[in-house]
């Protein structure tokens, strides 16, 4: 099959063999590909490798043969995000995120657009903890695993004044005041998930909260290989976002 003048944004590339590269990329109207990109390192830079790099936006040329497309062209449309420090992580976050949990050659449009995004929230140094619940929240709709952040479990409306849990199959559950302070501190306020639902910022006492329930929920769907940008991100000296102290 031929994939001809397709929009797709670089999630991750690798050295193959002696000159070429395995290039994950998520298209607009295939999903996540996988590409094999032959010659293009070596003793003299070609031109295609500068369009192979994570966060890239591309418009490629390949042909599918089994598993793996076989990368004929690809063009860059744009100029990376420059991303450093923990903006940078996030970037690592999204992508290895996204590579993690979407099958491949499944269309995926809402996700795409999802990405696209995100990655000018990035461009754009907006906070990272509210940049990343969301891009999960859609990631999570796109693939069909989402929820109605406005209702619990049993339908009922979110309290903005209670607690709640999420479990990654029935959704929000209320944590129970008579339990004690240690069993709510893995929970995330009402309020917090109201403004999930309504794409709105959260205060910023809410985003830590909103953080750990939505990592549940992820870890649920990743099984027990956790992520290495979580690992990356624990080890920094602090995981909040410097400019708004919202954690990321």
């Amino acid at each position: 099959m031929r994939i001809s003048a397709e929009p797709a944004f670089v999630l991750h590339a690798r050295a193959w063999r002696e000159t070429s590269l395995l290039v994950e990329v998520l298209s607009a109207n295939h999903g996540r590909i996988g590409l094999v990109a032959r010659g293009v390192q070596g003793p003299k830079r070609h031109p295609l490798r500068a369009a192979l790099q994570p966060l890239q936006w591309i418009r490629l040329e390949a042909v599918q043969q089994g598993e793996l497309a076989q990368l004929r062209g690809a063009e860059a449309l744009d100029a990376a995000p420059r991303l450093v420090g923990e903006a940078m992580l996030a970037g690592f976050y999204v992508n290895e995120l996204t590579l993690r949990l979407t099958p491949r050659d499944d269309p995926q449009p809402d996700l795409f657009a999802a990405y696209a995004r995100t990655r000018e929230r990035l461009r754009a140094l907006q906070p990272l903890g509210w940049t990343l619940r969301q891009f999960e929240r859609d990631l999570l709709d796109a693939l069909g695993s989402g929820f109605d952040w406005s209702v619990d479990g049993d339908g009922d409306p979110i309290d903005p004044a209670a607690r709640y849990r999420v479990d990654p199959e029935h959704g929000p559950r209320r944590v129970l005041s008579d339990r004690g302070a240690g069993d709510r501190s893995g929970a995330a306020t009402g309020r917090a998930l109201l403004d999930l639902a309504a794409d709105r910022p959260p205060v910023p006492e809410d985003l830590p909260g909103l953080r750990r329930v939505m990592r549940v929920v992820l870890s649920h769907h990743l099984g027990p290989r956790g992520l290495k940008s979580w690992e990356m991100l624990g080890g920094l000296p602090s995981s909040r976002d410097r400019t708004t102290g919202r954690e990321s």
